[in-house]
């Protein structure tokens, strides 16, 4: 298992660019916003939290597809099914691998692209743990999508509307525990719990899924 864990973090940092892209993807729309509702501080203040967790959503999509797709391109994942490992243990260690290679980088840059938008040090500090918290389910619920999509052709875009329609309530926790770190730290914590509640769910449900989704496919 670290074995794979390594080696997918090192696909996903060399496949297509991977964290380099998503940093990029993350950057660009984050940066031109504020060209489109222009110079108002108070306002980019306010949507702030909501565009930079927009872009961080979409950003984290960009390489799921590339999930189980080496695998399957090069035979070897056959060969994972066939292990004495489970392989819903396989997929949840490539997630991981994923979030780690994927999307950690995108948190990390959040704070710095937040200087765009005018935030304050609290709402930043806020986003940064939210992203910590709800990133997880979003991984999670894409590896159910790239596994029911890794044989079909075009899957990226398959699996972004299969994907994204799952993660709205992600976004809706996310965003409004923001704006309550901001307004009133009190109500920060029950969407926060609701955030980490969705991580702990989904990383139960969106690997055993793919297993599933994989198996089929193989057969």
């Amino acid at each position: 298992m670290t074995a794979l864990f390594l080696r997918d973090i090192k696909l996903g940092i060399r496949a297509g660019g991977g964290m380099l892209t998503g940093i990029l993807f993350f950057m660009i729309i984050v940066t031109v916003i504020p060209f489109g509702v222009g110079p108002d501080l108070n306002l980019l203040a306010r949507i702030g939290p909501a565009i930079l967790w927009i872009g961080a959503l979409l950003a984290s999509l960009l390489g799921l597809d590339r999930l189980f797709q080496a695998e399957r391109d090069d035979g070897s994942l056959d060969l994972l099914m066939m292990q004495e490992v489970p392989l819903t243990l396989i997929v949840f260690v490539k997630c991981l691998a994923h979030w780690v290679a994927g999307v950690l980088p995108l948190i990390i840059a959040a704070p710095l692209l937040s200087l765009f938008m005018n935030m304050s040090e609290v709402s930043i500090g806020a986003l940064v743990l939210t992203l910590l918290a709800g990133s997880p389910a979003i991984t999670f619920i894409g590896a159910a999508g790239a596994a029911v999509a890794v044989s079909l052709p075009r899957g990226g875009l398959i699996v972004s509307i299969l994907v994204l329609p799952l993660t709205i309530p992600v976004l809706i926790f996310g965003v409004s525990a923001v704006y309550a770190a901001v307004e009133d730290p009190a109500p920060f914590l029950p969407p926060f719990l609701a955030l980490l509640a969705l991580s702990l769910f989904f990383a139960v449900i969106g690997p055993y899924a793919a297993s599933l989704a994989l198996r089929a496919s193989s057969e």
